[in-house]
């Protein structure tokens, strides 16, 4: 039972390699709303989308004011770029996903043909000009991260690491055979963020990773977004899912994730922009939904977000002051980029649309499928296209979207791809190579360009220049260059070198600026030895009313613990006493308590006895989720009894309704217990074959947007899929967890396809009332 959404991985077929030079061009801006209605005519007849040549594709485009598009690289250099990430000489590393959805029906897409390639610009000219293949024979490869002397790569299902040695890929170890486990190719793990923190991230994953000698350390962490992740200068997380502009979190990404529990952490999972509109430059009516109300206006372009893909927060030194902690998000299937600009007011990050009536990019090429965002070493912000028409899984391909594309002829052709960069006019932008002296890269990490502040740290760390280790002491100790301090900082403690009094000497900071980063590092030099000076620091904290500081501080009462419960516990209780209708720290202090809710609740209850507060709800909340999960039913024993009801479940259901079926928060409502799932047989379904428009009610709530995704896709569309299969998925979800309802047959969900024949669109609630 999945949501419906744009895959964020396009379509591309295997193809002839040539090497080529790319051919220069720029497009410059109009910014006014007149121009934006004065666009070519509507691409829904025939024949007006066409295949258009790489150096004819940016004239088609419109970007803001002052700015212009560069094409630095496109087919056959490159084919279906999906990720990619610059090494140390500015080299495009690209994750080419070139067996995706080969037709409208997946034919061979588990034909081993994606490649991992590195882009060079052996001239300098700024268009890359040379191709190199690096590993080959892939199954779909989704993502990459550099690391060490190799590099990650993630293959459903798996996670290797491979190690480099002159550009040659060598011994393959497996960090990980259930990275992609569950999930389908649209809702798999994706983007091994490298974040300040030194640990790697993922978005629609709860795992992170980090390489400690030859050991993969794998922990569990916070459910983020659907594709692509990204971090600010501070090391908070972003990323999205497909109907929301923008998600992230306030506070460390480590933080917060130890109570199983706990069904989200205010904090984490935030709506950072919360306006979903988009402003196509043209008709858009090849979208999957295109003939549900609202989905397109009255001009046939969409209205919101439905294929959000993979964001970057601008941390180059190009774009000038007012671009300063923008967040841009591409959305494929509306052809544009958005503009966001965010707002920190002490740990709340806030933002808003940077234009009404408008996009920073938007062009009225139909193929024109900006997928992924990225900062760079020269300070410009690059783009990657997988330049196509179909991108729509088959999964979830509706009879009206089949038509859509075949009127235009929108399937062919498969092998192009382009990388474009966004630079201001009339500038030059030049890369930063990384370079090898110690001293050199010390430097560089207060560079005013994130990205090469990020890759120094990362140097550093990986080549352990344990020698640059006084100069590091010095860089955090010097208050001129905020951005120095906080990756010296945070490359000290990837050297193993941090010390307990310079984090002590960083919590007694006044500028929150460093105490936020002081209380971030502090699970790292917990010991023993140590446990008791930082908690100190942090009661000392709890009593001058640092309010910033106190979320944190209960996030982080979870590492004292496993050094001295009651000093733990004693901290908690001060903390919620005091703070009882903060509900960052009643849900920082929930994460603490995982099987010791009721415990905590009944020792609390004394001096906290308003069952009014947000703390009392909270936990109340969890501990009746704890008592209900306590009756669920024994899901081995049903893999068992429906395995293929459960293998679908999983590939198909879970990432939106959750493992457990309580439905997941911006995605959809819960499975467990819901009179859709343990009520009429024939409109379950119904739901399941052809989807659900919200808004439904749900055990007497009413599930809308933005708190679910509006519209439930169906698996009906999919005409290979057996009706055995989707007896045997609805039998499951009918006997999982506390629902306990008859068995779906084969039969009966033949019968209702039947009298469904030639239907395409969504089910809603009342049409459901109705059967």
């Amino acid at each position: 039972m999945k949501k419906y959404c744009y895959p964020i991985f396009f379509l591309a077929i295997s193809f002839t390699l040539f090497y080529c030079k790319t051919n220069k061009k720029t497009v410059t801006g109009q910014t006014t709303a007149e121009a934006i209605q004065k666009q070519e005519a509507p691409v829904s007849k025939p024949g007006l989308s066409p295949f258009i040549a790489p150096e004819n594709t940016i004239a088609k485009m419109q970007v803001e004011d002052g700015f212009e598009v560069k094409l630095v690289a496109s087919e056959p250099l490159v084919s279906s770029p999906v990720a990619m990430l610059f090494d140390d000489k500015a080299r495009m590393w690209v994750v080419e996903m070139t067996g995706y959805m080969p037709d409208t029906i997946g034919t061979g897409e588990d034909i081993p043909n994606g490649n991992i390639v590195i882009l060079d610009d052996k001239n300098h000219d700024g268009v890359y000009d040379d191709r190199k293949v690096i590993i080959d024979s892939l199954v779909l490869p989704r993502a990459i991260c550099l690391i060490e002397n190799g590099i990650l790569v993630a293959e459903p299902t798996n996670l290797w690491f491979y190690e480099i040695k002159n550009d040659q890929a060598g011994k393959r170890v497996l960090v990980d055979d259930k990275y992609t486990e569950g999930g389908n190719v649209e809702h798999q793990p994706n983007g091994l963020l490298r974040a300040m923190d030194n640990w790697i991230y993922n978005a629609k994953s709860d795992k992170r990773y980090r390489k400690t000698g030859n050991k993969w350390e794998i922990e569990h962490t916070h459910f983020r977004g659907q594709w692509g992740i990204c971090q600010d200068n501070y090391g908070r997380l972003y990323y999205n899912n497909n109907s929301q502009n923008l998600l992230g979190d306030y506070f460390p990404a480590g933080l917060g994730a130890s109570n199983k529990n706990q069904r989200g952490v205010a904090g984490y999972n935030e709506k950072s922009v919360t306006d979903n509109k988009v402003f196509p430059l043209h008709p858009t009516p090849g979208v999957n939904r295109g003939y549900m109300k609202d989905v397109l206006d009255d001009s046939l372009r969409l209205n919101t977000f439905t294929a959000a893909a993979g964001p970057v927060v601008y941390r180059g030194d190009l774009f000038g002051k007012s671009f300063d902690f923008n967040a841009f998000v591409p959305e494929p299937s509306a052809n544009l980029i958005k503009r966001n600009v965010l707002d920190p007011k002490g740990y709340v990050v806030k933002g808003k649309q940077a234009y009404k009536g408008k996009e920073f990019l938007a062009s009225t090429d139909e193929r024109f499928r900006p997928v992924s965002l990225y900062n760079a070493p020269d300070g410009a912000m690059y783009i990657l296209d997988m330049y196509r028409g179909i991108i729509q899984h088959k999964t979830y391909l509706t009879p009206y979207l089949k038509d859509q594309i075949g009127k235009r002829n929108l399937t062919q052709p498969l092998s192009a791809g382009r990388i474009y960069k966004v630079v201001p006019k009339n500038t030059k932008a030049k890369q930063v190579t990384i370079p090898e002296g110690a001293g050199d890269l010390v430097k560089l990490l207060g560079h005013a360009n994130g990205w090469v502040r990020d890759r120094a740290q990362q140097k550093l760390i990986d080549g352990k220049y344990n020698q640059t280790v006084p100069a590091l002491r010095e860089a955090i100790k010097q208050t001129e260059n905020p951005l120095l301090a906080i990756h010296a900082l945070w490359t000290l403690e990837g050297l193993h070198s941090l010390k307990t009094e310079e984090v002590l000497g960083w919590l007694r900071q006044p500028d929150w600026t460093y105490r936020m980063q002081g209380l971030a590092i502090s699970p790292s030099i917990l010991t023993p030895g140590s446990y008791q000076q930082i908690a100190s620091a942090f009661d000392g904290m709890v009593n001058d009313n640092d309010t910033l500081a106190a979320p944190y501080i209960a996030f982080l009462c979870k590492s004292i613990e496993k050094f001295d419960f009651n000093v733990s516990q004693n901290l908690l209780t001060k903390l919620i006493t005091k703070y009882p209708d903060n509900r960052y720290v009643a849900d920082a202090v929930i994460s603490n308590l995982q099987d010791r809710e009721e415990v905590f609740q009944g020792e609390i209850t004394a001096s906290l006895n308003n069952a009014e507060v947000i703390f009392n709800k909270q936990l109340t909340r969890v501990i009746t989720a704890v008592k209900s999960a306590q009756n669920n039913r024994d899901p081995a024993m049903l893999k068992k009894q429906f395995p293929k009801g459960e293998l679908l479940f999983t590939s198909i259901c879970q990432t939106c309704h959750g493992p457990d079926g309580s439905g997941v928060k911006s995605l959809a409502p819960p499975l467990n217990q819901s009179e859709w799932v343990t009520g009429n047989k024939d409109k379950l379904i119904s739901i399941v074959l052809f989807g659900l428009t919200g808004p439904v009610k749900v055990a007497g709530h009413i599930y809308q947007t933005p708190e679910v995704s509006g519209d439930m896709p169906g698996i009906g569309y999919d005409k290979d899929m057996p009706s055995e299969d989707i007896a045997q998925l609805l039998s499951f979800i009918r006997k999982s967890w506390r629902n306990n309802a008859d068995v779906i047959t084969t039969d009966e969900v033949t019968k209702v396809r039947a009298r469904l024949t030639g239907r395409e669109k969504a089910f809603t609630e009342a049409e459901l009332n109705g059967i």
